[in-house]
């Protein structure tokens, strides 16, 4: 196999793993040639394809996986990227699928798989694809989980003592709630981004833009926290994060992950919830009362409409529900 064409990656190559990293370790023991070309890779993806970081994160960890696996089941030397044909791409998969992995999840293996070899193959680097005559089903998507109206108004009561953590929490959970945005999306959101007039610039997946707007309900606890709960978290520090820590450090996803799940716990929401099914909620709730699907596309942030259209599914499912409910031969 030929040398790299571009670049070789340094070592803050995006998702680049530690040497100390035993996975790591495993593949580039096994496979000395595998770690450079999957930086490569991993540097176009960032570079040229503008993935987010947790996007990169996932593509690493499931090319690791089959390359692990490979390590131990390869069943005959694999000296080069060459050696390594579709039998080895269904072995993988069936042995995913012992593992009790799901089918959607064997799939979007199979793409972060199909997505490194066709980009090698257009580099020279690869002489065939594997993956090209791979036959893989669809898998069905998942209707998402939705809060009922009720669980939202549980979730969104006032704090019944207003401290100043208890103020930012209520106000993450109903800006949350009012724009759809993505976890990642809201830790992130600087103070300079939200506009008095009721609208928030949200900077989202391949950084890209766009303008959401909010209602008074949110508004209103936004200029709570604003202008009680945040000075007090941060005492005479700066910070252009909008939503800080009692340290006056930037808020985490997994931190409110954990918010959200005890908030939940408090109001007697016995479900699973997490902070995409508060975005469910928002998309879905929206559509339920007659919003255009193109708007909530927007407001979502999705590059394309057929992710969006999943949530009408969600309405359809409702209706049919109701049906069996209250027609007389339902």
């Amino acid at each position: 196999m030929s040398g790299l064409r571009g670049p070789r990656p340094d070592n803050q190559a995006p998702g680049k793993r530690r040497p100390r990293d035993p996975l790591f370790a495993a593949v580039a023991g096994a496979f000395p040639f595998v770690p450079p070309l999957l930086d490569f890779f991993l540097q176009y993806l960032a570079a040229e394809r503008r993935l987010a970081v947790n996007t990169l994160a996932a593509y690493q960890a499931d090319l690791f996986s089959f390359f692990s696996f490979l390590a131990r089941h390869s069943g005959g030397p694999i000296t080069q990227l060459d050696d390594i044909g579709p039998d080895h791409l269904r072995a993988y998969l069936a042995a995913c699928h012992r593992d009790g992995i799901s089918a959607r999840s064997n799939a979007r293996r199979i793409s972060a798989l199909r997505a490194f070899f066709r980009f090698l193959l257009g580099e020279q680097l690869l002489k065939r694809d594997p993956s090209a005559l791979l036959d893989l089903p669809k898998p069905g998507r998942a209707l998402p989980k939705v809060l009922s109206m009720a669980e939202v108004d549980l979730l969104l009561a006032p704090p019944a003592q207003p401290t100043p953590l208890a103020l930012r929490n209520h106000a993450m959970l109903h800006l949350l709630y009012a724009t759809g945005m993505r976890v990642s999306e809201l830790v992130k959101l600087p103070v300079a981004a939200v506009n008095r007039a009721g609208h928030l610039r949200v900077l989202g997946k391949g950084t890209k833009e766009r303008l959401v707007p909010f209602g008074e309900a949110a508004r209103q606890t936004m200029a709570v926290y604003i202008t009680q709960g945040r000075p007090r978290l941060l005492k005479r520090r700066r910070s252009d994060f909008l939503f800080v820590t009692s340290r006056g450090t930037a808020m985490t996803r997994l931190r409110f992950w954990q918010i959200l799940r005890d908030r939940a716990l408090f109001c007697g929401i016995k479900r699973a919830i997490s902070p995409h099914v508060l975005r469910h909620s928002f998309a879905t709730h929206l559509l339920e009362h007659g919003a255009d699907l193109r708007a909530v596309q927007v407001m979502l942030g999705h590059a394309d409409i057929a992710t969006t259209q999943i949530y009408t599914h969600v309405d359809t499912a409702r209706l049919k529900a109701v049906h069996r409910k209250f027609h007389p031969r339902g």
